[in-house]
């Protein structure tokens, strides 16, 4: 297998418990999301991540505070990123933080703040 160049990390909260089918939806708004704040503020690496085939890795934290915290650090990076906030119709409350989308941007920009995580 290639090593990609650019990918997009797919953060989810692990401590919510929620059920794959949320797990997947939630994680295809992060997508999304973060893949228009890249093509809007990130051109060339939207455009490169296109390319190359659209990596995406799903990772988990253990809180909404380590979340955060994530989002943070992506934001002093300058990495496009969505945090994504449910709605609460069905399996978690209204204002729910779920789940966080960084990139597309280069590897290891965003292997600085996700690289440590374990997998989904």
């Amino acid at each position: 297998m290639s090593e990609f160049r650019y990918k997009q990390v797919l953060v989810i909260r692990s401590d919510l418990k929620m059920s794959k089918g949320k797990i997947a939806a939630q994680a295809g708004h992060a997508a999304v999301s973060a893949s228009e704040e890249a093509r809007k503020k990130h051109r060339a690496w939207w455009k490169a991540w296109m390319e190359e085939g659209q990596c995406k890795v799903a990772v988990k934290v253990k809180s909404e505070k380590e979340l955060l915290e994530l989002e943070k650090q992506a934001k002093k990076l300058a990495l496009p990123c969505a945090l994504i906030i449910d709605r609460g119709l069905t399996e978690v409350p209204p204002g729910t933080i779920t789940c966080l989308g960084i990139g597309p941007a280069p590897t290891e920009k965003i292997d600085r703040v996700t690289g440590m995580l374990p997998l989904l």
